[in-house]
């Protein structure tokens, strides 16, 4: 609720589009859309870039089909650590020429955070642990879980 009305206020006079990394931030974004008051368009992309707690290289599975010139995107994701997943998405909507662009992240890791753009928008910032549940997950497993949790390995 308090992202949407930052965004809310942010957006004051403007349609965003919220673009939707999925898998993971498949609830916040239920969450953060149901909570904002404004007129807003919603579309979706999917990119994979991890395996098992291990980051690799990024995949587009479903790509962007939206046309963003001139308009005002909201990236909306799970959670951003390194921030390569976003960078990708950042670079690939910037040459689309929008009127401008934010990220809204539900969980923010700052002390893995190396990258020279901003999260504009943040839900909670974490220590670097391995979240699942609230739509984040362990290879598939945990999306459905209410609260999140740390991942702790043996």
């Amino acid at each position: 609720k308090r992202v949407a009305e930052q965004i809310k206020a942010d957006m004051k006079g403007k349609n965003p589009l919220f673009l939707v990394v999925l898998n993971g931030s498949f609830i916040f974004a239920a969450d953060l859309v149901r909570n904002y008051t404004g007129p807003c368009e919603v579309s979706f992309v999917k990119l994979a870039s991890y395996h098992g707690t291990a980051s690799g290289e990024i995949k587009e599975l479903v790509g962007l089909n939206e046309d963003l010139e001139g308009r005002d995107v909201v990236i909306v994701e799970d959670i951003v650590d390194s921030g390569k997943t976003i960078e990708h998405i950042l670079e690939q909507v910037n040459s689309q020429r929008p009127a401008s662009v934010s990220v809204a992240s539900f969980l923010f890791k700052p002390d893995v955070f190396k990258k020279d753009f901003k999260i504009k928008y943040t839900g909670l910032e974490i220590p670097n642990d391995f979240i699942v549940g609230y739509g984040l997950d362990y290879n598939g497993l945990g999306r459905n879980l209410r609260d999140i949790y740390v991942i702790k390995e043996k």
